[in-house]
Formats: C-alpha cells, structure tokens, sequence
C-alpha cells in the first residue's frame, strides 16, 4: 500500500467504556490490511468533545467523517474502508482524464 495517502481513522473514547475497548479491537484486526492513520482520542480532555459525543461513543471518523458510533463488525469496516479507497481511485482517474 505504499504511495497511497492514508486513511485519518479517528476514534472517540473514553475511560471504561466497553464498546469503546470492542470498536478498538475491531480496528486493531484490520490496521495492518489498510493504509491506516490511526489516532484515539479521549472525549474528557476537551470539553468539546465531550459536549459533542458524550452519548453517542465511542465513534469513528474515517477522514473526517462519522463512519461508526457505539458499534461496528469487522466485515462492516473493511467495507467501509473499501469503499473509500475506491472513491479515492475514481477521483484520481476522474482528474486524470479531465488534465489529459
């Protein structure tokens, strides 16, 4: 997968939450398949965010956009991402044809 620009996987936790700890593993079984900028991000050091997800974690963004809240399957992600790295390889041919 090299040459490709990874995918920003952002996951919004907290402290003893066990879907958190579920999404978590579920990402860390496909990281290694995928282009994957990985961060997590705990919703009680920023009151924003806290604000902001308090009752819907744990959620994932997936460049920049809610992919998942409370729970996904391996399956479900994988096609998620997929899915995104399709889009970004008809982008690239689309801007492609359009310069030549």
């Amino acid at each position: 997968m090299t040459g490709v620009e990874p995918i920003r996987a952002e996951l919004y936790t907290k402290d003893d939450c066990s879907l958190c700890s579920e999404m978590k593993t579920v990402i860390e079984r496909v990281r290694t398949d995928y282009p994957l900028a990985f961060r997590e991000i705990d919703i009680t050091s920023d009151p924003s965010l806290m604000a902001r997800f308090s009752e819907e974690i744990p959620v994932l963004l997936l460049d920049g956009r809610k992919a998942f809240k409370f729970r996904t399957t391996e399956r479900a992600l994988r096609r998620a991402l997929d899915g995104l790295l399709l889009r970004r390889r008809l982008l690239r041919m689309a801007g492609k044809g359009a310069a030549g």
